[in-house]
Formats: C-alpha cells, sequence, structure tokens
C-alpha cells in the first residue's frame, strides 16, 4: 500500500469536517478561554467571595504590575446581562487596571462559575447584592483603598450597578454603558409598549409554568438567548448580540446568551420588583452614562439621565450601537472612564 494514502485519507476527512461543521468549529468550546487578550501590564488571579445570601460568587482580580506596593482605587465590574467574566467584564477590567486600578469582574450569582441553584436565574434583589458583594471582597484587600472604591455596570448590569451605588453609600462613582433596566424591560417590553393585558397573560403563563416546575423538580428552560443561526430578516439589535456571543468575537461556553437560555420563570421576580425607584440617591456622588448614538437601548440610559440628581453626566458615543461598547477598545472610551474615575474616587 503507497504509505501517502492514509495521509490524504485524513486530509478528505479534514476538509469534509471543516465544511459541513466549519460554522459550529468557529466557537470556542474550551469555558477557561477569554475574549481578550491579557495585558502584560497586569496580573490576574481567580478569587471567590460570598454575598449576603451565602451565595459563592467567583471573580478575576485584575491588578497592575507596576503598583503592587501600593493602595490603589478599585472598581468591581459586571455584565452584559447572560455573559460571564471573560467576556465583556473581563475586558473592562483588564483595560481599567492597565491605567491603575484594582479591578475585579465577577460572575453574577446563578451564572458563569458563581454558585446558586438553581441555574440560569436572574433576581432584581441578589444581582444587586451581588456587586455589593464584590465591594466587600475589594475592601478587604489589602492593596485597596476602601475609600476609594467605584463601580462598572454594562448592559443589563448597568441597571443593578445604578440599584447598588443608591443604596450602598460605599460606593463612590459609577459608570454605566448600553445600560438595561432589565427589569423595566421584562415587564414593559422595549419601548414600555406592552399593555397590561399582555403583562397579566406572560405573568398567567409563568405561574401555570411553576406547576410543571415543581413536578419536574426542576426549571425548564426558556426561549435560547441567541439561536444557532440566523435566518436573515432578525433586527439589526438581534443581528450585532448574534455577532458578539455567537461567533469567535465574543463566544464563551458557559454564557447564558453565547450557548444557552435563561429559565422559562426567570422574570417572574424581575417582573414584580423594579429597580431604579431611589435613583436620586445617589447623588451627591456622581454619575456616569455612557451610550451608542445607535443603540436601540440608548433611551433606558436617556431616561435615567433625566431621572438622576447632580452630579451627572450623559456620553453619547457617535455612531455606535449597544454592542459596540461590549468590546471594541478604539470605541468605549477609557480615557474618559480613567478620568472620571481618578477625580471622584478621592
Amino acid at each position: 500500500m503507497n504509505s501517502k494514502i492514509p495521509f490524504v485519507f485524513l486530509l478528505i476527512l479534514l476538509v469534509a469536517y471543516t465544511t459541513v461543521f466549519g460554522q459550529k468549529s468557529t466557537n470556542n468550546p474550551d469555558p477557561e478561554h477569554y475574549t481578550f487578550q491579557l495585558s502584560d501590564q497586569v496580573t490576574r488571579q481567580k478569587v471567590t467571595f460570598k454575598n449576603r445570601y451565602g451565595i459563592t460568587l467567583a471573580g478575576d482580580l485584575y491588578i497592575p504590575k507596576n503598583k503592587k506596593n501600593e493602595q490603589l482605587p478599585a472598581l468591581a465590574i459586571s455584565g452584559p446581562f447572560g455573559a460571564v467574566k471573560e467576556q465583556s467584564s473581563g475586558l473592562y477590567a483588564n483595560q481599567m487596571a492597565e491605567l491603575g486600578f484594582v479591578t475585579l469582574a465577577f460572575d453574577p450569582s446563578f451564572t458563569g462559575e458563581s454558585g446558586g441553584e438553581f441555574r440560569n436565574v436572574a433576581s432584581s434583589d441578589i444581582n444587586t447584592e451581588d456587586f455589593s458583594a464584590a465591594v466587600d471582597y475589594l475592601g478587604l484587600q489589602k492593596q485597596v483603598d476602601r475609600s476609594k472604591i467605584g463601580i462598572i455596570g454594562i448592559c443589563g448590569f448597568g441597571g443593578f450597578a445604578l440599584n447598588a451605588t443608591a443604596v450602598d453609600k460605599r460606593i463612590k462613582a459609577v459608570v454605566t454603558t448600553s445600560m438595561y433596566d432589565i427589569p423595566r424591560a421584562a415587564s414593559n417590553g422595549y419601548y414600555d409598549k406592552v399593555t397590561l393585558e399582555e403583562r397579566t397573560k406572560k405573568l398567567e403563563q409563568m405561574s401555570q409554568q411553576r406547576w410543571n416546575d415543581a413536578e419536574a423538580g426542576i426549571p425548564a428552560p426558556g426561549q435560547r438567548s441567541n439561536a444557532e443561526k440566523l435566518s436573515g430578516d432578525e433586527p439589526q439589535f438581534v443581528k450585532d448580540y448574534f455577532d458578539y456571543y455567537r461567533t469567535p468575537r465574543g463566544f464563551h461556553a458557559r454564557s447564558i446568551n453565547s450557548n444557552g437560555a435563561w429559565t422559562a420563570t426567570s422574570a417572574f421576580s424581575l417582573m414584580n420588583m423594579p429597580i431604579l425607584t431611589y435613583i436620586q440617591e445617589i447623588s451627591p456622588r456622581p454619575v456616569l452614562i455612557i451610550a451608542g448614538e445607535n443603540a436601540h437601548s440608548r433611551y433606558f440610559s436617556e431616561d435615567i439621565y433625566a431621572a438622576a440628581s447632580s452630579p451627572k453626566e450623559l456620553m453619547i458615543i457617535p455612531d455606535a450601537n449597544h454592542v459596540d461598547l461590549y468590546d471594541q477598545i478604539t470605541i468605549i472610551p477609557f480615557d474618559k472612564l480613567e478620568i472620571f474615575f481618578k477625580t471622584h474616587l478621592k
């Protein structure tokens, strides 16, 4: 037999496999990979800490290499809603650590590597508490000046970050990017177009689903967060989400938005427990709200800016969409974030 035949046969198999499964194989199945490159100016270490409900949260602590003997200001960072720390929040933590902050990117309760059963569930209260627990952890680190702690919330965790800042007076400054008020969206739909009848019907469906979940002993998953592939006629913002979560750009095996679904009843408490009622109580601590000019979520940021008390600032990024502020380093205004936090964390 010609010794080259086995090699040629294997090559044919490889080409066939790539052709048939190529789209799926572009997504990294390794749950330990990060969607961004760690800066050579920063160290990263895995950490865990508990929130007030006893749930163990998993995070990555980023520390500037050239400031190891100094007490530094610190930032707790989370989001987007349904993402994990190896995605956007980790990128933000990496960039802000380069700028001289100790940063903690963390997985919220019930998601990623954090604890909590059952999985893939959200809560107005617990997800707000997660930020305060991250502040607890940072304030216990010898390298952190606990009087200089701020937070960054991305997408849905922008809303929870604002809610945490209103109640937790240790937080000295807060930034949101592509902010979403998740309970408002769950309850009222985009632009608050859901009628009372539609809301009631949705709650009735979830209420009945609870019987099924109780009988099964485990919550059923809801609709997948991002489809396996697109048909092409989806709204642009759906295509933007897909371009981040379902491609090598931002795919992560542990991310609900990349690889799964929230439970069918996850919105049950969100729809009954609004956040941001006390947004004005953030004052006199400063708020910086950043949104893309073309973001479908822009109205959330504008409404919160109008409702908040001074000092406050709304920054609209020209030509940017909602997802651009997840990971586009040339678009995200990290220079503005540096100035904001170094000005107010003092």
